[in-house]
C-alpha cells in the first residue's frame, strides 16, 4: 500500500475526542491500549455500541450477500453497524446499513483526510451525510500504512458488543478482529461456509474453536435480542415450493461454489438427452439474471445471498 494513495477529504462536523472526556466512547475506553485521541468526521453520537460486521476483502458473492443481509437486519432494528470501510464485505455492510436508513461507523487505518481505499471516499461521505461517523486514532493527514490496519481492528471490535464474521479464509486479516473481540470480552458470531470453499476456511475454523454460528435470519435475530433487546419480527413463508422442485443447478450452487468442470458433470447427469453445455448455460444465465448466483473472480459460480 502506497502512502501516496489519497481519497477526497471528507466534509462534515469534525471532532477530536480525548480519552477521559465526556464525549469519548465508554466502550473504547476499556479496550487494550485505548487511543488517547479519536479523530472523527460526522456525528460523535454515532460512536455507540453496535455490531461489527467484517469479512474478506476479496469477497465472494456469498460473503458480500451475507454482509448485506445481516447489516440490513441490524440497521432495521436501529443497531449501529461498525466496520472498517475496506473493499468486499466491509463496504457491503456499510452500504446495506445506509440503504436501510440506519447508522454505520467506519474506522480507518489512516487519518480521515487520507481515506483508504480511495475509491470509497464517496461511501465514507455518505456515511457522514447519513448521520454516521468516520473515525481514526490517527491525526487527520496520517497516511494509511499497512501495520495501522491491524491495530485499528481493536477499535472495530471494541465499539461493538459482538463481531460478526461473514467470510474469512486462511490466513486472514479478519481473524485479528475476532481476536480483538475476544480480548475485549465481546462475543464472536460467524456465518459458516462450505467446507470446500477456501474463502470460508477461516470462518469455519472459528466455529470449530467455539464461536457462535449464525445459520439464518432467526439465529441472527436471536443474537440481536440477546445483545440489544431487539424484538424479533414475524416472517411469512409462502407455501408451494419444495426442494424437489428446485432447479438442480440452483440447488448445487446453494450448497457450494462450483467451477465449470463440476457444473458440466452435473449437467450431463441432469440434461436428459439434451446437449449438456446449452442446458447448463441457459440455467446459469437465467439464475444470474434472477440474482440467484453470480460468477466469482476465479471463474467459479456461487450463490448470491439477499
Amino acid at each position: 500500500m502506497s502512502a501516496r494513495v489519497q481519497g477526497r477529504p471528507l466534509s462534515g462536523p469534525r471532532h477530536v475526542l480525548e480519552l477521559g472526556g465526556g464525549a469519548y466512547p465508554k466502550a473504547l475506553a476499556v479496550v487494550s491500549n485505548p487511543p488517547k485521541k479519536l479523530y472523527v468526521v460526522g456525528s460523535a453520537d454515532a460512536l455507540q455500541e453496535g455490531i461489527a460486521i467484517v469479512g474478506a476483502r476479496k469477497a465472494t458473492p456469498y460473503g458480500r450477500g451475507c454482509a448485506q443481509r445481516f447489516a440490513r437486519i441490524a440497521a432495521e432494528r436501529s443497531v449501529c453497524v461498525v466496520s472498517g470501510g475496506a473493499r468486499g464485505c466491509d463496504a457491503a455492510a456499510h452500504r446495506a446499513a445506509l440503504d436501510a436508513g440506519g447508522l454505520t461507523v467506519a474506522f480507518l487505518g489512516g487519518g480521515c483526510d487520507r481515506p483508504y481505499p480511495a475509491e470509497h471516499s464517496g461511501l465514507f461521505q455518505q456515511i457522514v451525510d447519513a448521520g454516521g461517523a468516520v473515525a481514526s486514532e490517527h491525526e487527520w493527514e496520517k497516511p494509511p500504512l499497512p501495520h495501522q490496519f491491524r491495530t485499528r481492528n481493536r477499535l472495530i471490535a471494541g465499539l461493538a458488543r459482538a463481531t460478526l464474521i461473514v467470510e474469512a479464509g486462511l490466513p486472514s486479516g479478519t481473524f485479528s478482529t475476532a481476536d480483538e473481540a475476544l480480548a475485549a470480552n465481546r462475543d464472536v458470531l460467524v456465518v459458516p461456509g462450505a467446507i470446500t470453499a477456501a474463502s470460508s476456511r477461516g470462518a469455519n475454523r472459528l466455529l470449530y474453536q467455539g464461536a457462535t454460528p449464525v445459520i439464518d435470519d432467526e439465529t441472527f435475530e436471536d443474537a440481536l435480542f440477546s445483545l440489544f433487546g431487539c424484538l424479533k419480527q414475524e416472517r411469512f413463508c409462502p407455501e408451494g415450493t419444495s426442494a424437489e422442485d428446485e432447479d438442480p443447478v440452483a440447488a448445487a450452487l446453494r450448497a457450494e461454489s462450483l467451477g465449470m468442470e463440476r457444473l458440466m458433470d452435473l449437467a450431463r447427469e441432469c440434461c436428459d438427452g439434451e446437449d449438456a453445455l446449452p442446458w447448463l448455460m441457459r440455467r446459469l444465465v437465467e439464475g444470474e439474471r434472477a440474482g440467484l448466483f453470480a460468477r466469482h473472480p476465479d471463474g467459479r459460480w456461487g450463490p448470491v445471498v439477499r
